[in-house]
């Protein structure tokens, strides 16, 4: 599903909530916007004035320790105003709604919030009942999307790589409750991938993925088989009910990363992974910070990327208010 009210009638960013319906100049617009913020690693920590003002608001419904703090960091190198919510101890936790929360802290001149929930659509319900000039970012919403996730997770490719025209990507694990996998699947067939793979149980593969414009495969040596880039994903054992593995040890001996599996596969595979990581379950330690990795780039890239969407969606206003 796509969502239109991501956008302003003249086509630039008013709140991100999907990759869906985003086009590839837009995308790749962003992509290029966060080469402004990236630099080099002498220029971290460099602020810019650029939302001097404004206020974002952190309103997290589900605990997320890094992915706060980095649109924490974002914010702040954009000289904004910075709050952190956290749901479970604030009145929500106390039967306010959704919309009650929305409005109370609207009326406090709140022009982001960047809204993490277990519930899909969740964003996208803010969205639509934001006041005129409040802007929602989705810093994850159930199953659905983690839009910032795919854009850090494109850069760091296209850093590498370039071109996405040649690329072979695979996907690998928990595809079914990843909202990691369907943003960066939408966001690789925008940028126009040459193909994109999703590699797992079958447990773990959701009925009618092919739909999306993926190859699916139930064995990792032959997903993996002339690819350019592994994308693993996290075991999400809190969204799982029921019986979708035996156990982690037997996912570990036929999905997991290890030195052996890679030692077939070219120098020049790439590795990355959104985090947290399961050690000795998608991966192992060893080639998770090995010289292939770039699961440390993607965290440091992903300040940048929030850092450029901010700029997009509120920079527009303060230009025109200076």
């Amino acid at each position: 599903m796509s969502h239109p009210l991501q956008l302003t009638p003249d086509g630039r960013l008013r709140h991100l909530l999907s990759m869906e319906g985003l086009s590839k100049p837009l995308l790749t617009d962003i992509l290029d916007q966060t080469e402004r913020y990236a630099g080099g690693r002498g220029s971290r920590g460099r602020k810019v004035p650029l939302l001097h003002g404004k206020t974002v608001v952190n309103l997290f419904f589900e605990a997320s320790t890094r992915t706060r703090t980095t649109f924490e960091l974002a914010a702040k190198r954009l000289s904004a105003d910075v709050i952190n919510i956290q749901v479970a101890s604030s009145s929500t936790a106390k039967g306010e709604t959704l919309l009650d929360t929305l409005k109370t802290l609207e009326a406090m001149q709140v022009d982001m919030f960047v809204i993490r929930h277990e519930a899909s659509g969740a964003a996208h319900f803010f969205a639509q009942h934001a006041a005129p000039g409040v802007a929602i970012l989705n810093a994850g919403d159930g199953r659905h999307a983690h839009p910032t996730q795919a854009l850090l997770d494109m850069f760091t490719i296209r850093r590498h790589r370039g071109e996405f025209s040649k690329l072979k990507v695979a996907i690998v694990g928990d595809i079914l409750h990843s909202r990691v996998a369907r943003s960066d699947i939408h966001a690789l067939r925008t940028l126009g991938a040459a193909e994109i793979r999703v590699v797992g149980p079958r447990t773990l593969i959701p009925a009618g993925i092919e739909a999306m414009g993926v190859t699916v495969f139930n064995d990792l040596d032959a997903g993996l088989a002339g690819v350019d880039v592994i994308m693993l994903l996290r075991l999400q054992k809190e969204r799982m009910v029921g019986a979708f593995l035996p156990s982690t040890g037997e996912f570990h001996r036929d999905f997991g990363l290890t030195k052996a599996r890679l030692a077939k596969l070219p120098k020049d595979v790439l590795i990355m992974h959104p985090g947290p990581i399961n050690r000795g379950v998608e991966i192992e330690g060893d080639v998770a910070y090995g010289d292939q990795s770039l699961i440390l780039e993607q965290v440091e890239h992903g300040i940048a990327v929030r850092m450029a969407v901010m700029a997009m969606i509120l920079g527009e206003d303060v230009r025109r208010e200076a």
